[in-house]
């Protein structure tokens, strides 16, 4: 990669780890759901009418709309609502890997080798050792809300892989359209009309902030540089870049929240973050005798590079794009 672009990889993890912090202090302006229905409208409305028609049938967008929008992400915010810290969500939610490599069997019929079964048994084991550290300092209600929120984005990992957008960023300007009506009815049944109404009455430039940031920054900003980077590289050379997002999540959240990292803490990061990487991209398929590329298909999002050899068979699970 060439060196602005390596910067460019770099920043967009680094805007999705924050991304963490900032969904942090935007709780304290707004009910967990509101916040989350706010987010999606933020970043829909304004970029829908330069958008374009979908780039897919209606139906991948509801489906990977409800799963993302209000299974993932209203999942993470209650979770980081009722005790999860930002540092911690950020690690945990690389399960989505793991998940989303284990839907993959049953929905696309891969077969994950040893090496990728390890990798999951490793990452698993991370996730088991998080839990024990969040045991002895906070409520696992939360670590629990975050972990079906990394299984929500494994389903939509898979859905997303089925419909194979062309273009990430206007997929995901589209799919942020359906969350916003349902979130706005789950939290007006369960975090009530009046928590609704006094948050918005409330609201100061502190709360704008934060909606601003997670609708525009972290989404429109982040898939807009990361889809550039797709369709730029192959995806094994992009993709590990995601790694870096629990490494800014963990250490913004301590700077700016005065969060500690227990020593548990770090070998739960140190096994999942090895274990996802493992999950990820063993396997990957390498250059034949000749130099010539050996069948590569195309991540979720992003277009083969020119020249490309693209295979029908399904391959990886987890090669979606990894946020906050």
């Amino acid at each position: 990669m060439r060196p602005h672009h390596i910067a460019l990889a770099v920043l967009v993890t680094a805007l999705w780890g924050v991304n963490f912090v900032v969904i942090d202090l935007g709780l304290g302006h707004f009910p967990p759901l509101l916040f989350c229905a706010l987010r999606f409208l933020a970043a829909a409305v304004p970029a829908v009418f330069f958008a374009g028609p979908p780039p897919v049938r209606w139906r991948w967008i509801v489906g990977v709309g409800l799963a993302l929008g209000v299974a993932k992400f209203g999942l993470l915010f209650v979770g980081m609502h009722v005790g999860m810290p930002a540092g911690l969500a950020s690690l945990v939610l690389q399960a989505q890997a793991v998940f989303t490599a284990a839907f993959a069997v049953a929905a696309l019929g891969e077969r994950p080798g040893r090496l990728r079964l390890a990798g999951m048994a490793v990452a698993l084991a991370g996730v088991v050792v998080a839990a024990v550290d969040e045991g002895t300092s906070g409520p696992l209600l939360g670590f629990a809300l975050v972990v079906l929120a990394a299984a929500a984005w494994g389903v939509s990992n898979v859905l997303t892989r089925k419909a194979a957008p062309p273009d990430a960023l206007r997929f995901m300007i589209w799919i942020s359209t359906v969350p916003v009506l349902p979130l706005l009815l789950l939290s007006l049944a369960v975090e009530g009309p009046s928590a609704d109404l006094a948050a918005l009455r409330s609201m100061d430039w502190g709360g704008v902030g934060a909606v601003l940031f997670v609708a525009w920054v972290a989404t429109l900003l982040g898939f807009g540089g990361w889809g550039f980077l797709l369709r730029t590289y192959d995806a094994s050379v992009v993709a590990p870049f995601s790694l870096l997002v629990p490494v800014f999540g963990m250490s913004s959240a301590a700077l700016v929240l005065g969060e500690g990292v227990s020593p548990l803490r770090w070998c739960a990061a140190v096994l999942l973050v090895g274990g996802v990487a493992v999950t990820s991209f063993a396997g990957r398929p390498r250059r034949g005798r000749a130099g010539t590329p050996l069948p590569v298909p195309p991540v979720a999002g992003s277009r083969p590079r020119a020249g490309a050899s693209v295979s029908r068979t399904p391959s990886t699970a987890s090669r979606s794009s990894r946020t906050g």
